[in-house]
């Protein structure tokens, strides 16, 4: 298990190797990357900017990797989540999982990305190509992904 906020790039590949080095009990991985979008609700971004609370953040992202890992069959996992200013292209989160078997590996891998969207303590602000800059809002969609796994164990 392993979470990082950060505000560097991270290499997908290279992190998929450090977690699964030397390891031959893995039968599936399943990656998430996250990137910036160049639109959002028609309009155009220009940069998007995260903000996390230091430690409070990194202890809620441990929490619901350790309830993944307590819900699946995991040999690893991995968050790793950037704050600061970035743009269109940009990565902004990595999510890897781990398992013996796929079902398990995409599942959980689900569940975090479901958490991250609606319950990480993250604050996203997106500015236009005018400099106008808006909070993101939750949106109900994102909210009814992650209900669905409200005390269901696997």
């Amino acid at each position: 298990m392993a979470v990082r906020v950060q505000r560097e790039d991270f290499d997908t590949g290279a992190e998929i190797k450090r977690l699964t080095a030397g390891r031959t009990d893995i039968g599936a991985i399943v990656t998430f990357t996250g990137t910036v979008r160049g639109t959002a609700g028609g309009q155009g971004i220009a940069t998007m900017t995260l903000e996390y609370y230091p430690g409070m953040t990194e202890a809620e992202l441990e929490r619901v990797e350790a309830e993944a890992n307590a819900r699946w069959p995991l040999q690893g996992t991995l968050i790793v989540h950037r704050f600061g200013e970035l743009a269109p292209g940009d990565n902004i989160v990595l999510v890897v999982t781990a398992s013996p078997h796929r079902q398990a590996a995409f599942q959980s891998a689900e569940f975090l990305m479901d958490y991250l969207k609606t319950r990480a303590p993250f604050w996203k602000k997106e500015a236009g190509p005018d400099g106008k800059a808006d909070w993101v809002d939750a949106r109900e969609s994102d909210d009814a992904a992650t209900a669905r796994w409200a005390g269901k164990a696997q």
